[in-house]
This record gives structure tokens, sequence and C-alpha cells, in this order.
């Protein structure tokens, strides 16, 4: 297996080969692709920060250009991986309420959509090298850090509560559906093109709210207005008092096996330390 990224994670076993990407605008080593059968695209600025004119810039062209960059790299191998897993987002379908939304659902509109279509096309552009591509649009995904993290310590104080009206949904994954959905795409010859990463039962930001407080034996009665969460977080905060109600056609049709199909046990493998 090789690795690359900006620094090499402690965590990474020994006998993983780490090279070093320190930027998504530079091109990409090409001792790092030579001899892969397979590559896995994940970077990406984080976009749960505030949205200035320059984090908007770093946002769209880490994702876009990086996988533009990666492509190129493609391109001047001799012999080319099968497949190429790239990472995107349900942001593609942009604020839609209560549609359920799958892999053949039109873009929306909005920031996110627009860098998520840009995105995809650039991992698209290796389909014309012979490669097989899946872009993995990904929901939210619940682990030992990330979202959930962000999530608890307000929660075990008894301080959480549903996010604006509460009614928007949140299309979760649990961390260890979204690592064997990314092996199974992978594996699956027919799997190309956009494969929803969400759970089969998306829940409203309400629900999500009462199974987390249920997990911690905690109360939830408090709830963030929108307009403290807009003025927290700017536009950010669209992201999170809108949502998309997202289902996963592709991996259910191709046969992925959900172990975490409902929320209430994908909290409490968590919040117990099984996985």
């Amino acid at each position: 297996m090789h690795v690359l990224g900006r620094r090499r994670s402690a965590v990474l076993p020994a006998e993983v080969i780490f090279s070093a990407w320190r930027s998504t605008d530079a091109a990409v080593p090409s001792a790092s692709l030579a001899e892969a059968d397979a590559v896995i695209h994940l970077a990406g600025e984080p976009v749960a920060q505030r949205w200035t004119a320059a984090a908007r810039q770093r946002i769209r062209d880490s994702r876009v250009n990086g996988t533009r960059n990666l492509v190129n790299a493609l391109s001047l191998l001799s012999r080319r991986p099968s497949v190429l897993v790239s990472a995107s987002a349900i942001g593609y379908y942009g604020p839609r309420g209560d549609e359920i939304l799958d892999e053949n659902s039109p873009p929306g509109s909005g920031f996110l959509a627009s860098v998520s279509m840009e995105w995809e096309q650039a991992a698209f552009a290796a389909e014309a090298l012979g490669i097989r591509v899946a872009v993995v649009r990904i929901g939210v995904v619940l682990g030992h850090g990330g979202a959930l993290a962000r999530m608890l310590l307000p929660f075990r104080f008894g301080l959480g509560g549903r996010m604006g009206s509460g009614k928007q949904w949140m299309s979760w994954i649990h961390v260890q559906d979204m690592i064997g959905l990314i092996l199974f795409t992978l594996a699956n010859p027919a799997l190309r093109g956009p494969v929803n990463a969400t759970a089969p039962n998306p829940v409203t930001n309400s629900d999500f709210t009462r199974e987390l407080a249920r997990a911690l034996h905690r109360p939830a009665v408090l709830f963030v207005p929108g307009f403290a969460l807009e003025l927290a977080m700017g536009e950010m905060a669209t992201v999170v008092l809108t949502g998309q109600r997202v289902v996963p056609r592709a991996a259910q049709a191709a046969g992925f096996p959900f172990r975490y199909v409902d929320l209430a046990p994908a909290l409490t493998s968590l919040l117990q330390g099984r996985t």
C-alpha cells in the first residue's frame, strides 16, 4: 500500500509506503502511483469553516485542481490502475427539502453543488485513459472524530438540541460502512459513476438529536436557532440548516451489505467503542 498526503500520520503502519504531496496545486509525485492497481482519492480542504472568499477558493481548488493533477499524473503512467475511486459529496444535490435523492437525481444549486460538479468532472476525465471511475458522494460520516465528535460535548452536558427547525434531513453513514463501501467499490466492476455513501435510512435533524441524546442518557430540550448558526458560521450554515435526503441505490443494487442501516445501533456502537 502507498499513501500520498501532506505529512505521514503516526497511525500508519511501518510497512506502508508514504509519499508527500504538499499541495493539491502541485504535481503528484509519479513514484507514488507506479505499479498501482487502484487509486483512492480523498483529498480536500475541510468544508466545515466560515466560507470567506479565500476559504471558498481553497475548498474548490483543493478538490478540482487536485483531482485534475492526479488524473494528469495517471495519464503519464505506462501502466495505469484499473480503477479510480474519487470522493465527492452529497452537497452535489443542493438543498432539496423532503425529495428522495438517488444517483440519478440531477445536481442542485449553490456553492457545494457547483464545486461537486466540477470535482466529479475532473475525476471522470480518467475514463478516457481506460480507467473505471466511481465518485463516492459522501454524507455525514459518523466516527470517533469529525461531525459526531463536535456534537458530543454539548450533548454530554445536557445542552444539545436540534438545529433550526429540525426538519432538515441528515444523510449519515457509519465510518465502518464508509470504509467498507470504498473497498467494495474498488472490487466491484459493476460500480462506476456516482455512488451515494449514505446509510439506507436518513433521518431528520430532530430525530438525530433525539437518538443521540437517548444514547448518551441526556436530555435534548434546547435548540440552536437558525439565525444564531448563520451569525456563527456565515453561509456555511446553509449546509446544516437544509441538508439532503439521500439514499444509496447504487450500493444496494450492487449488493453492498450495510452493517448499520439504522441510526440508533450506529450511535451505540460508536459511543460504546464497538465497531
